[in-house]
């Protein structure tokens, strides 16, 4: 099994908002984007953030080869507990995971 870092060309996260953060994992080439798209269970991306099932929404881009996951942030953006104010952290989270 290969780690999606290994296999995606890039993975990054970001604000969607100051309510929401999205990540985005770009494959690259159509055989890396078929191999995530069937390896990623999105329960698996919900279970890493720690969100449920249920708020957590996937766009699969077969044309961009890309797929990317929308959710929730813990806390509004600028709060005194929020602390990664422009959402860029969140993307390390994915890299580990086994395809």
């Amino acid at each position: 099994m290969a780690k999606l870092g290994d296999i995606a060309q890039k993975i990054r996260s970001k604000n969607a908002g100051p309510f929401w953060l999205t990540v985005d994992v770009f494959c690259g080439t159509e055989e890396a984007y078929q191999q995530v798209a069937s390896g990623l269970s999105t329960a698996r991306v919900a279970t890493t953030y720690g969100v449920p099932l249920q708020t957590l929404k996937r766009f699969d881009i077969a044309d961009l080869n890309v797929i990317k996951f929308s959710f929730p942030r813990p806390s509004t953006q600028g709060a005194v507990d929020d602390r990664d104010l422009h959402g860029a952290s969140w993307s390390v989270l994915l890299r580990d995971i086994e395809i």
